[in-house]
């Protein structure tokens, strides 16, 4: 790591410790920004990754999507360019070194603004690749990131420069080595456009059977064509796609309602409890009541080993 690099890294670990005022995620004054602070290893977290860019300015960290695992520090930055369930861990944190971590969420249309406001030329592709990958970080991108963060300092100048840093740092990504990758989520002439599509058909209504001809005819592909494509983008198959989105939704719902496991199954789109619950332990390691207990064990621990703030469920989930 440059003398560069590590200057800059620690002067965002410094912004983001100073401006996360709970454990996990914290919403910043910047919309699609947010911070995450740990103070110690984490178990793992289930939840929907939006199209986004993470880079950890302290501590150490492990996702999964699906059977890939991806590990990421601060000489990293991680990208997600598509909706994707995975499973985190934060695997290096303390008291004295909390785990400190930016994540900027974009979207589509973001990216071809900067397509085509910078005159970028990059070809739609038919071959697709992984939408989820790690590079290591650049100073330009890291100081677009701190240049950023540094808003929240400076509140009355981020409705006017916040959009500003953002599209900059989008454009660093697009120059960068993953930025074909990144392109082609905003051509509509590319196989990575197409399967994102019908990855938005899914998330809309996961709740419903799955029909992949439908699918695939959003995607615009034969039924093979498409289910390769779509393994190839997500690492998984449309229905294991879907159960994880099925699943994460329940354990949310079961964890912050005052309802029954068979209730959830059915308003996630199970027909059959036993199989929801079986599948829930697949995934999540104990049956559904188990596991909440657990979860709300951990919290109420959590709670009495920090020091009094405005924490929520959501930062166990």
């Amino acid at each position: 790591m440059s003398e560069q690099v590590y200057k800059q890294r620690e002067a965002l670990a410094k912004l983001i410790e100073r401006h996360s005022f709970q454990t996990g995620v914290n919403q910043t004054a910047i919309a699609p920004l947010f911070f995450i602070r740990h103070s110690q290893v984490t178990d793992r977290v289930y939840r929907v990754y939006k199209p986004s860019l993470c880079f950890i300015a302290q501590g150490l960290k492990e996702v999964w999507l699906a059977q890939e695992r991806f590990e990421y520090g601060p000489a990293d930055y991680l990208i997600s360019s598509m909706d994707l369930p995975v499973t985190g861990q934060v695997i290096k944190a303390s008291s004295d070194a909390p785990y400190l971590s930016f994540k900027l969420e974009f979207t589509q249309n973001q990216i071809l603004e900067v397509l085509k406001d910078a005159d970028i030329r990059i070809r739609a592709q038919e071959h697709t690749k992984r939408a989820m990958f790690i590079g290591p970080i650049e100073p330009s991108i890291l100081n677009a990131l701190l240049r950023l963060a540094q808003l929240l300092d400076c509140p009355e100048d981020i409705p006017f420069l916040a959009p500003i840093y953002t599209k900059e740092i989008v454009y660093r990504l697009l120059q960068g080595p993953y930025g074909a990758a990144l392109a082609q989520i905003a051509m509509e002439e590319s196989s990575t456009y197409r399967i994102r599509e019908a990855i938005e058909q899914i998330i809309h209504h996961c709740d419903k059977p799955l029909r992949i001809e439908e699918l695939a005819e959003i995607a615009r592909m034969s039924i093979s064509t498409f289910h390769r494509h779509f393994k190839q983008v997500t690492a998984m198959s449309p229905i294991q796609f879907q159960k994880q989105l099925r699943l994460q939704e329940a354990r949310r719902l079961l964890l912050t309602e005052s309802t029954d496991a068979a209730d959830v199954a059915f308003r996630v789109g199970y027909e059959s409890a036993s199989q929801f619950s079986r599948e829930y332990s697949r995934m999540f390691g104990f049956p559904p009541r188990q596991d909440i207990k657990h979860l709300r064990e951990k919290y109420d621990q959590r709670v009495r080993e920090e020091a009094p703030a405005d924490r929520g469920i959501q930062s166990v989930l």
